[in-house]
């Protein structure tokens, strides 16, 4: 299907737009009252995530409310650790909670490199239907989460500011974390193909926790990982978003994918001098700026595209939109993006 709308396709890629395509993380769902009007139907989160038609729908919601240019698929990075056989639940006003964690080789042996075609079909559904209803009007993108974020939740249980658990098995039990990621690597690298093949894109890998980890231990538990994905995926265009991995910048530079993000506290210019010319940034509006007057959100996100420049960026925050943000405030940031950059270009 030819899409209408291929602005962040050609951003990612390097080639020549007309202006800076702009998406937020976390933009399905949260901050739209016509979100929460279907999740309060449901049970929670999961059902939502698990039911085809409606996370369809409040995919492409933020397409028709907020104007952007790609919808992100409705879903959880922790859908993956469910595939292999470890279920979490998500606690309402506290996160995701496991029931049971990984301590112990024995552990590692009963999980299952996943099918996504059984284990994680509703997602795929999820992607063939909101594909058919997009019609092409703008990409769609799927994600996955890098296998060291995963691992941090299958060890550690839950969230945590620390997650002192997973990090000790990084000392202690180095080779059992190793099994570990391997098995994790294996499931995301089938998922995100099954997500292509499904209808996906483009794809973006979210390593939420890398920014607690030495360098010297990113790269052996993290970033070779990563980099085996992006490996296996060469048809389509593929972002990895590593937040708070300021120190692996020139690393990420190398690495074979079209896109990195940077969040909001990763100087712009200098991403650009470590990170090298032949990758395209994405990012990074601090979110809390939308909680600012409309002129100074207009005026953050006109600084935020002179910063970046005219050629290669994809505009978005440096995290996930906070759920309390005006989508107002979300329109503003987006409209200022398409008008600013298109006079630049003019």
């Amino acid at each position: 299907m030819q899409l209408k709308n291929d602005l962040i396709l050609r951003a990612a890629r390097g080639e020549k737009t007309e202006r800076t395509p702009v998406w937020l993380m976390r933009q399905a769902g949260r901050i739209l009252p016509e979100y929460r009007e279907i999740r309060n139907k449901l049970s929670g989160f999961i059902e939502l995530a698990q039911t085809p038609e409606l996370a369809a729908e409040v995919t492409i919601q933020p397409v028709d409310i907020l104007g952007v240019d790609a919808a992100i698929i409705f879903s959880d990075i922790l859908v993956v650790p469910e595939a292999m056989g470890l279920p979490y639940e998500m606690v309402e006003k506290r996160g995701p909670r496991f029931p049971e964690t990984i301590k112990s080789e024995a552990d590692v042996k009963k999980l299952r490199v996943a099918d996504p075609e059984e284990e994680l079909r509703y997602v795929l559904d999820a992607i063939r239907i909101t594909k058919k209803s997009l019609d092409g009007r703008v990409p769609l993108i799927g994600f996955a989460g890098a296998p060291f974020t995963i691992f941090c939740y299958m060890v550690e249980g839950s969230g945590s500011k620390t997650f002192s658990k997973a990090r000790k098995m990084l000392y202690k039990q180095p080779e059992l974390a190793h099994q570990l990621m391997r098995k994790i690597t294996d499931t995301t690298i089938t998922y995100l193909q099954a997500q292509i093949r499904a209808g996906a894109d483009m794809v973006q890998v979210f390593d939420s926790w890398a920014g607690i980890l030495p360098p010297g231990q990113y790269l052996e538990f993290s970033l070779k990982y990563i980099e085996e994905i992006c490996q296996a995926i060469r048809e389509v265009p593929v972002t990895v978003f590593a937040k708070g991995a300021f120190f692996a910048r020139e690393e990420m530079g190398r690495l074979p994918c079209e896109t990195i993000g940077l969040d909001w506290n990763m100087d712009i210019a200098e991403s650009r001098r470590i990170i090298g010319p032949g990758k395209t940034l994405q990012g990074n509006l601090d979110p809390c700026a939308l909680y600012g007057t409309d002129e100074q959100v207009a005026e953050a996100t006109r600084k935020m595209l002179d910063e970046f420049g005219t050629s290669r960026h994809i505009a978005n925050l440096g995290h996930g939109v906070y759920p309390d943000i005006d989508p107002e405030k979300v329109k503003i940031f987006v409209q200022t993006v398409k008008e600013y950059s298109a006079k630049k270009r003019g």
